[in-house]
Order: C-alpha cells, then structure tokens, then sequence
C-alpha cells in the first residue's frame, strides 16, 4: 500500500490493479464484525452473502449457526490490530454496520478499532443511510476511513444526498448490481464511483448505456471510476472491459 502526503485539499487520482484474496476486485481483505442483514431494495433481491451465509451455516460453521440474521461478533473486533502490511478493507462484506439491530454501541467500538489502524484503509458501504446520517456526528471519522452508500437505480438516489453530508475524507458511491440508468444522481462532492453488473444464475441484465452515462459523469468531474464487471451468469461475467478498457481508478487518502 502506498501513502502520498500531499499539501492542499485535493484528491489523487492512481490506476491500479490490486491483487486481492477476497474475490472483491477493488480491496484487500474482508473484515465481518457484524454479519446478517435485510433486504432493502431491489438489489437486495439476489444477496450473495445471504446464499453464502446460508451454505457456512450448513457447513456447521459457528458463526453462522443463525443464518443471515443480524449478529455482532465481539470476538472479531481485535482482528485488525494484528495486521502488520497495511491493506484496504472491506467493512463488513457479509453484512451492514449500520443496520438497526446493531447496538450503537458496537459501532462505536467498530470506528474505534478503525481509529486505531490508521495505516489501513476501511471502505464501508451501507445501504442504511438514514441511520448512518442520524449517528455519524457521534463518531470519530479518521482519515482512514472510506464511507460508501450502495445505490441500484433512480429510486435510491436519496442515499447519495444522505452520504455527502458525512465527515468522511472519502465519499464513494457503489453503484452495483446496477439495475437501471442513474443519470440523475448528482456526483457532487463525491470522490469515487464503483459500478458494476449483478452475477450468478438470476442475474439481471445490464445496459452499457447505464454504464457508460456514470462513467463519462466521472470523467468530466474528474471522479475515480472502477468498473467491476458486466456480470451475468456464464463465463463472461467477470469481463470487465468497457470499450476496450479496464476501469481500475482508485483515490488515495490524504496524509497530512
């Protein structure tokens, strides 16, 4: 992991390939304090971590002897306090930080953990906005701490208006399974864009025009974009080429 210490306010731009043990293109390590969650909206619908929680539990595995619902795990909170290489990490892959079953409390002792760490990077995604802007006042946003809103198609725009009011340094946006054109949704204030297309056997299909509007939005504005993949449900659902180019921008914190 490189760190840039940069004068003035201004992001960098890098394109990179990470090479990556979880299997999620844009980051290093998975950390799952919390696990479960409900479905919220259409790109609920077809879950990867419920269908991959509901095969742990069957495998007799502990932590999901409860399935997909909601549980904290105050045994995994210490887990990045080991780690010595510093690495991007995803927040809770297999659930939502910010779900209205998680005691306050336990994000509270989630953020301080990520205070701690600050050689490492923490990505964060909800699609629990609403509550998020309720409590992020009461938390302590170190750098290191990347907060992203999941957003499918126009009806959840909202979210991205909730986000930018956030005291993160970095403000992103997933725009994945993207389900419909979100060309309306304003990139203001926002300092990378994930899209991507859903995959497995019921997977949706995805326009390139959707694709292609976010992209040429993150272009104009100068906004890192990171296009997953087309998804899909044979062996070209991890193409991730768009018009013969892979999309691999990432941001850097800023180090002061």
């Amino acid at each position: 992991m490189m760190v840039i210490k940069l004068n003035g306010g201004q992001n960098l731009m890098i394109e990179v390939i990470i090479m990556s043990n979880t299997g999620i293109e844009w980051t290093d390590e998975t950390w799952n304090p919390v696990t479960g969650c409900s479905k919220r909206s259409p790109g609920c619908k077809n879950c990867y971590a419920e269908k991959f929680a509901r095969r742990l539990k069957a495998m007799g595995s502990a932590k999901y002897k409860n399935g997909f619902s909601v549980e904290t795990h105050q045994e995994e909170l210490d887990r990045p306090l080991s780690w010595k290489k510093a690495r991007m990490v995803f927040v809770n892959s297999m659930g939502d930080l910010f779900h209205e079953e998680v005691p306050f409390d336990f994000i509270k002792d989630c953020f301080e953990v990520m205070n701690k760490k600050e050689e490492h990077i923490f990505q964060v995604l909800t699609k629990n906005s609403k509550r998020l802007k309720k409590i992020q006042s009461e938390l302590k946003w170190t750098e290191n701490i990347w907060m992203g809103v999941s957003i499918e198609n126009s009806d959840y725009i909202s979210r991205r208006d909730d986000l930018v009011e956030m005291d993160a340094e970095i403000k992103f946006i997933s725009f994945e399974p993207l389900l419909g054109s979100v060309k309306d949704c304003s990139l203001d204030n926002i300092d990378w864009v994930i899209a991507g297309g859903e995959s497995g056997a019921k997977a949706r299909k995805l326009k390139k025009e959707w694709i292609i509007e976010i992209r040429n939005k993150c272009v104009d504005k100068d906004i890192p974009f990171f296009f997953k993949q087309w998804g899909g449900h044979n062996s070209s659902a991890k193409d991730r080429k768009l018009e013969g180019r892979t999309w691999d921008q990432k941001p850097l914190s800023l180090v002061k």
